[in-house]
Formats: structure tokens, C-alpha cells, sequence
């Protein structure tokens, strides 16, 4: 069954919609990176982000979430390895070893849909303890993130700002479509 990623800048409302789909009857797979973050500062790193191998975390959570998903439904990921790669761009590091093969296993192994759900920023961010970032600064993320994934071959399904229910409903409906092999509602 497919699965599919769901990803945009932080605070977009992801986890919101992903809980919406949740209630719906998917299976729904949690984003890896809010984790490592809240286990880290609870072991007393306020900055988890700023050590060597906070991305390699990351990306190694994503993949054991990943093996633990149903694959006899569709599922959603809130984020994938490639959100990794691009923040690791926005935090200016070269992507690790662990990284790069766990982006080539993904990508050349189509472990997600090609066609991904890029949820837009609503145009503020309320800041968690894991998301300490300014409105600007989560704007470019987000062009970071397009980017990256534009680059490494997958299509953008855009997630417009807007009410929780039309937006989860734009995803379930887009992603029952596409799992049906139908075109996309424009």
C-alpha cells in the first residue's frame, strides 16, 4: 500500500492534520526529529540540534518507525529522511554517511510515494521547546525542504494554509485518488 509523506516548514500543522488521519482510520507513522529533540533536552541538552550527530539520530528513529509501519494500508509519515537532508542543509552541514545511505535507500528503493504532501506555512509559528524558530526563519526552511525534494525527484502536492478539517480532508482525498492510480483532484 502506499505511503505517503507529510512534510512543509515547522509549526505548519502537520501533526494536527496527521491526527486528523489518524481518527480517519490511516495508519500514521510520528515525525522522528520532535522526538530526538524532547529526549535530548530532557537529558539536558538544550540544544540538541547543535551536536555532531543530531541528524544521524534522526534519520535512524525515521527508519525504525518505517520498518514498524502496517503495509497493508495506506499510511502517512509526518517527515521522511529527505526532511533530514534538508535540514541539515538549513543547519549548513554536509549530509553524514548514515544520512546519504539511508537518502539513496529511500529514493532508488521508492519507499514513499513519489507525490508528496508539502504543507504550507500559515503565515506564524508558535514556539514549542523543540520549535525555537522565527517566522522568517521557518519561511526559508520551507524553500529548503520544496527544494530538496523537488531536486531528489518528487512531486509537490501543495497543502494551502487554512482549517484543519479541509486541509486533512484535501490529503485523504488527494491520497485515496492517487492509491486508486486516479489523477489528482485540481
Amino acid at each position: 500500500m502506499p505511503r505517503y509523506v507529510l512534510t512543509g516548514t515547522p509549526g505548519a500543522g502537520k501533526t494536527a492534520i496527521l491526527r486528523q488521519l489518524e481518527l480517519d482510520g490511516f495508519s500514521v507513522v510520528e515525525e522522528a526529529a520532535t522526538d530526538v529533540i524532547a529526549l535530548e533536552q530532557a537529558l539536558g541538552c538544550a540544544e540538541p540540534w547543535e551536536r555532531a550527530g543530531f541528524t544521524d539520530a534522526i534519520a535512524t528513529l525515521q527508519r525504525q518507525r518505517e520498518r514498524a509501519a502496517p503495509l497493508d494500508r495506506i499510511a502517512f509519515f509526518d517527515r521522511s529522511p529527505v526532511c533530514t537532508l534538508a535540514l541539515s542543509r538549513y543547519l549548513g552541514r554536509p549530509p553524514s554517511a548514515l544520512l546519504a545511505a539511508e537518502l539513496k535507500r529511500v529514493v532508488t528503493g521508492r519507499v514513499f510515494e513519489r507525490a508528496v504532501f508539502f504543507v504550507r506555512c500559515p503565515g506564524f509559528v508558535t514556539p514549542t521547546a523543540a520549535r525555537r524558530i522565527s517566522l522568517a526563519d521557518a519561511l526559508a526552511f520551507e524553500k529548503i525542504h520544496a527544494d530538496t525534494y523537488i531536486e531528489l525527484g518528487f512531486r509537490l502536492i501543495d497543502v494551502p494554509a487554512g482549517l484543519l478539517r479541509g486541509r486533512a480532508a484535501l490529503v485523504r482525498r488527494t491520497a485515496t485518488r492517487l492509491a486508486a492510480g486516479e489523477a489528482p483532484p485540481v
